[in-house]
């Protein structure tokens, strides 16, 4: 396993990450379904149905943090440290959720199901526009610049900051970040009502509502989604042309990650499969009557597609964290990973991933028998 091996290994870790993170986001779908759903027995059966899956959010959303930041330390400085006021955003967004599933319906609670649900609403909307918002920066970048040299400086060794004094609001305005974020929104939506389908006994009204915001969102997802990648195939992108200890050389490309794409077939193939499946998922539901399993095609599709867009920012000699000021100061997956040692150590723990893999899905499959009815109840 030499250095780069790892570095390309551990971006393909990250990538699946994401990919598995952007799936479970349906939770945050179902929960900025909240303040609309038109009967209060429908509500209790969303939050009975996703509320058991919401941990399982929070737990990938830390684990892709933490092998991300693990993996490439110079983004967890430059991003988190630089960017931070979208980083807190996003994690004040999960912690009102975690305090909302844990005291909604504990008895005699100040604040009422109410303001709960309003938290969870929050977190449905907030944290889905966000994070697409910072998958954005992976292409459309960010203004920092990193000095090495730094290191040296025993006053104060910190070799990357934020040259914008918003510190990460400014990304939360770029509209091509927010095309992304609305997308991811309204991917989870989709993705929510067709869980729902999938894990409730949903009385005929109710399941007539679901299709009917099926219809509508899965038409708005689909207009994001094809306006996202015609803006991302036709932007230019920074390649790295030659890497030093004290920084690289990057020039800019026309047309870099339409280039990424088809420079490889997997790419094409991963983009292919996944926006099918995505597809077929959502017209299975909404021809078929009582079809209960498109959350599988598009869960399966939008870890595909996940993937495939992470590939694109991250190989063929991509900066996967341009930086607009300063072109040089780009990171990618060679000049901001961990050593050789402990990537090398990392992947040694990472065999153990299909174990975890596969023990989320025995117990996903536990609690997700028998369907949830009208009569259960969500509780911590």
């Amino acid at each position: 396993m030499t250095l780069q091996f790892l570095q390309v290994y551990w971006w393909m870790i990250v990538s699946i990450l994401g990919g598995i993170l952007v799936f479970l986001l349906f939770v945050q779908g179902g929960q900025s379904m909240l303040l609309s759903v038109p009967d209060d027995k429908w509500r209790q059966m969303i939050v009975t149905t996703i509320g058991k899956k919401w941990e399982l959010t929070f737990t990938t959303l830390v684990t892709f943090g933490g092998a991300a930041f693990a993996s490439f330390p110079l983004f967890y400085s430059t991003s988190f440290g630089g960017a931070y006021w979208l980083w807190i955003l996003i994690l004040f967004s999960f912690v009102i959720q975690a305090v909302s599933y844990e005291y909604r319906s504990k008895p005699g609670n100040l604040l009422g199901r109410r303001t709960y649900d309003i938290f969870l609403f929050l977190n449905g909307v907030v944290g889905c526009v966000l994070l697409g918002v910072a998958v954005g920066m992976f292409f459309f970048g960010g203004e920092f610049t990193v000095e090495r040299g730094n290191l040296l400086n025993a006053a104060s060794p910190v070799i990357s900051h934020w040259d914008n004094p918003s510190h990460g609001f400014e990304a939360i305005f770029s509209w091509r970040n927010l095309l992304l974020g609305f997308a991811v929104f309204f991917l989870a939506r989709v993705l929510a009502e067709m869980y729902i389908i999938n894990s409730v006994q949903t009385p005929a009204k109710f399941y007539d509502w679901l299709i009917k915001r099926l219809w509508i969102d899965s038409a708005v997802f689909v207009a994001l989604f094809l306006g996202f990648l015609a803006v991302l195939l036709t932007s230019y992108g920074y390649t790295v042309t030659a890497s030093g200890p004290m920084g690289s050389e990057v020039e800019v490309t026309p047309y870099k990650y339409w280039h990424n794409l088809i420079s490889s077939w997997s790419n094409i193939f991963m983009v292919v499969i996944g926006v099918a499946c995505v597809l077929l998922g959502i017209l299975s539901t909404l021809l078929r009557k009582g079809f209960t399993g498109g959350i599988w095609f598009a869960g399966v599709g939008t870890l595909f597609t996940v993937v495939s867009l992470f590939w694109l920012a991250g190989y063929n000699d991509t900066a996967f964290l341009p930086s607009v000021s300063d072109p040089a100061s780009s990171l990618t997956i060679y000049n901001a990973s961990s050593s050789e040692f402990t990537l090398r150590t990392m992947a040694y723990v990472s065999i153990l991933v299909p174990f975890v893999i596969a023990y989320i899905w025995y117990v996903w499959r536990k609690m997700d028998t028998p369907k949830v009815t009208e009569h259960d109840e969500y509780s911590h």
